[in-house]
């Protein structure tokens, strides 16, 4: 594989990636997670990643409502966090 195809399958996996969200986001969770992307791309990445894998395990019914995502992100957030203790 070239450089050229490398980066066409690249953009046909974000388009496949996408129409997903969009069809198990709703609009206000897919904007969300739009803007998540802006700001920090790797917690938007991740989001994407685990809420792909509940849609392939069958375990997303319907449409995730933003306050769903919110969920998700703060959940991800969270985890990055960590603390220094000195004794």
């Amino acid at each position: 594989m070239n450089g050229n195809e490398e980066l066409q399958k690249a953009q046909q996996l974000e388009m496949l990636k996408r129409q997903i969200m969009s069809k198990i986001l709703t609009k206000e969770a897919f904007e969300r997670l739009g803007r998540v992307r802006v700001v920090n791309p790797e917690i938007a990445s991740q989001a994407e990643i685990y809420l792909l894998q509940l849609y392939q395990a069958g375990k997303i019914n319907g449409k995730l409502p933003d306050e769903k995502m919110r969920e998700v992100l703060k959940a991800l957030s969270e985890k990055k966090d960590f603390n220094i203790k000195r004794k």
